[in-house]
Formats: C-alpha cells, structure tokens, sequence
C-alpha cells in the first residue's frame, strides 16, 4: 500500500475566496459563511481586509491613495460585511493596525497613525452600511482612537443592525477622542442603546458602565456586574439619579431570575447608606441567587441577614472586614451557611476566626478556601470539621508554601477523604 502526502498552502484570503464559492447557496438561503461571520478574530495575516475595501467608493479609494495605498477595485459577487455577526471593536482595530503595516511599502511614523484611524473608520462605515445583522457586539472604543461623527450615523440609519443582537458590551473611555460632536453623540448613541435592550424581549445578560431606566422593565434579567462609573461621564450623559437607587427597581421585576451576583463596593465611607439599601434589596428581591461573590464589605447583619435568605446558593466568596462583635458574627455566619453550599471561598481577613468558623459550621461543603493553615488550634479544627463533613473533597490553602509538613501529614493521618491542595488549583478549574 503507498501513502502520498500532499502539502498545499493557502493564504487566509484564498481560504474566505474558495469557502465564499463553495458556499454560493448560502446567498439563497439567506445563511452567512462561517469565516465571515467573525474574520477579525482570526490569528492571521488580515488580506481579507482588501475584500471588505473592493466595496469603497472612488472617493474613499482617492484618500487611501494619498497615504500610499493603491487598491485594484473590482466588484465581487458578494459585499463581505454584510456576513458579519460579531463584532468586537478592539479585534478590528488590532487587524485595522496589522493591514495597515502589511499595505504600506515603508510605514511613515509621522503618518502611520492617522492612516491607521482612517483605515478603522472606513471599516466601520463599510460594516454599518452594508446591511449586516449583529448577533454579537463589543463596543469597547480604543485608545488614542477618533470616531468620525458620519460613524454614529450610519448605526442610526440601519435599521436591522441591532435587531437580532444577543451579546452586547458596551465600554468607554475617556481618553478616546470622539470629536467636537463628543455631547450629542454620546446622548445619541446612549438613546441607541436604549432602544436596543427594549428590543430584546429576551436579554438575560447586560454588561453596562451607568444606568439605563429601561433596565427596570427587564423580565429575565440572569447576571448583574456592578462597576465605578467617572463622574466626568455621568455630567457628560446628564444623569440624574445614583446607580444604587436604580437598581432595587430593576431587582423588583428581574430578582428572582438573577442567578449569579457579584458585587465590589467602593468608598465605603460615602456609600454606607446605598449599600444597606442594596443589601435591603437583594434580601427582598434575589432568593434564587446560586452564585455570590462579594469583597470590600463589612460582615453585617444585614449581610447576614442576605446570606440566611439564600436557600439555593451553591457558590460562595466572601472577602470581608469586621468591626463589631467579631466572634458573634462569625458564629453566626457558619450557623446559616445553606446547606446547598458546596462551593466557599474566605479570604485572608478570615484567617485570625478560622477555627472558630470550623468549630460551628455545618454547611456539607466540597470545596473550602482558605488563607492560611499555620497553627495546632486550627489544624485541629479543621480535622474536626473533615470528620463531620464527609462531602468535603478539597481545601485550597492561599500560602500553600508556608504549609508545615507536619501538618500536612497530622491532617492526612486523620482524614482520608480531603486533599489539601494549592488555592489556585481548585480556582482554575472553575
């Protein structure tokens, strides 16, 4: 029997050309190539680029001519971007970059960076022009980049751009130049966005930077991240009410459907009273929570209080500080664990309380994290709890390295059913 190896190379341009003709029924049956559907997230030399630009006008092709681009502009069966269904601005911008070097004979730094906006803006305006139908969007705006004003524009004017969209991330920063227009764009682009989510009768996930009314009229919202937001921006924007007071009333309507929750206040000084009324409101509103990951908070009882109203939660990470009552409230805490907890992660200012936690907790955990394991009072704890617990499988120690070996073995010669192992490999699978 013989064996013959054939070895053929392709560029990445002849691979989209070849799969664009093999899939010619695709055009009939309204389907989209799968390549073309996200091109910009291919590890490859960015040639495509030139297919999406055979559609530039003669002016477009006359500015790119006077940076030293010369494009042979033919018509091509299909316009490419129309195929396009995800869209992640910071992927483009990088392959923008990259097609930039690979177009230009000798790259001119007084010029290289200008020609690489212009290259950007012509992308976008290609892509919200040709009719294409996301499915998928980031709008993480880059660094150092100048949105043309006409860019904004053409999002307006297509009108099915958005309207099959099921992942949105919207992101800015404000060291991105967005031109003389900056105030009205923005207003333009946030009533956008608005009109977007009212859209998506289904949305169950919105990654946001501020507050969007419509936000309450969300009936299956699943997972809400809470971040900072620059007072710069909400001036910019006009906003009028706090993020803290808005979200009890999005909770009203979508709490129960919120299933993973992760929360990391910041000045608490001046945010003591909103987050009480957040607290307030996740005890109200978000019984079906199974996720829970919150830091930066003190160990109150109105956090106890949430905890003890979490009859579902299966995941815990708690990074607190204590101010009052310390043993009381750590007893307590271990007193309420669900016994659905399988998942607990106690951060390092849990460490001094750890074997009085131990002593009272009866939550069946499979996997516990904690800081550190350094002292006999501890050690014994812990061997206690084991004992107890026969589902617990794992306990990941931060400092692992600092782990006496006599320890180790004191724990393993009573308990057979726990492994002790390094934090980060419990972490990393999760």
């Amino acid at each position: 029997m013989s064996f013959y190896q054939i070895h053929v190379n392709f560029d990445m341009t002849d691979i989209f050309q070849l799969l664009m003709k093999v899939d010619l029924h695709n055009k009939k049956s309204r389907k989209s190539p799968i390549l073309w559907q996200n091109p910009f997230s291919f590890n490859k030399k960015p040639l495509f680029i030139s297919e999406y630009f055979s559609s530039l006008d003669e002016d477009e092709s006359y500015i790119l001519k006077e940076y030293g681009i010369n494009l042979k502009i033919s018509r091509k069966l299909f316009n490419y971007a129309k195929f396009l269904k995800d869209l992640n601005l910071f992927g483009l911008k990088i392959k923008a970059r990259e097609w930039t070097n690979l177009m230009l004979i000798k790259p001119i730094s007084s010029y290289f960076d200008t020609l690489e906006n212009v290259i950007f803006n012509l992308l976008l305006k290609l892509i919200f022009e040709s009719g294409t139908v996301l499915h998928e969007l980031n709008l993480s705006f880059p660094y150092s980049f100048e949105v043309k004003p006409e860019i904004f524009y053409s999002i307006g004017r297509n009108e099915l751009l958005f309207s099959r969209l099921q992942h949105l991330s919207l992101s800015f920063s404000e060291s991105c130049n967005y031109s003389d227009y900056g105030p009205r764009l923005f207003h333009s682009l946030f009533h956008a966005i608005i009109r977007i989510i009212k859209s998506q009768e289904q949305l169950k996930r919105c990654a946001y930077n501020k507050e969007f009314e419509v936000l309450k009229d969300c009936k299956t919202l699943e997972t809400l991240r809470i971040r900072d937001c620059s007072s710069k921006l909400l001036n910019l924007l006009d906003c009028k009410i706090s993020t803290l007071e808005t979200i009890p009333l999005i909770l009203r309507n979508s709490g129960l459907s919120l299933q993973q929750l992760s929360f990391e206040p910041e000045n608490l000084d001046d945010n003591f009273h909103e987050e009480l009324f957040f607290l307030e409101a996740l005890k109200s509103f978000c019984q079906n929570i199974t996720y829970l990951h919150i830091s930066n908070i003190e160990l109150s009882i109105h956090l106890l209080e949430l905890i003890d109203n979490l009859h579902k939660l299966q995941f815990l990470s708690l990074q607190c500080f204590f101010v009052d009552d310390i043993q009381v409230r750590v007893i307590q805490f271990a007193e309420i664990l669900p016994l659905t907890l399988q998942y607990l992660d106690l951060g390092n200012t849990w460490q001094p309380f750890m074997d009085i936690f131990l002593s009272h907790c009866n939550a069946p955990l499979k996997k516990l994290l904690i800081y550190r394991l350094n002292n006999e009072e501890h050690i014994r704890a812990l061997i206690e709890f084991c004992i107890r617990n026969k589902a617990l499988n794992y306990v990941g120690i931060y400092k692992y390295s600092d782990l006496d070996e006599n320890f180790r073995k004191e724990v393993e010669a009573h308990v057979t059913n726990v492994a002790l192992v390094p934090r980060a490999r419990i972490v990393e699978f999760l």
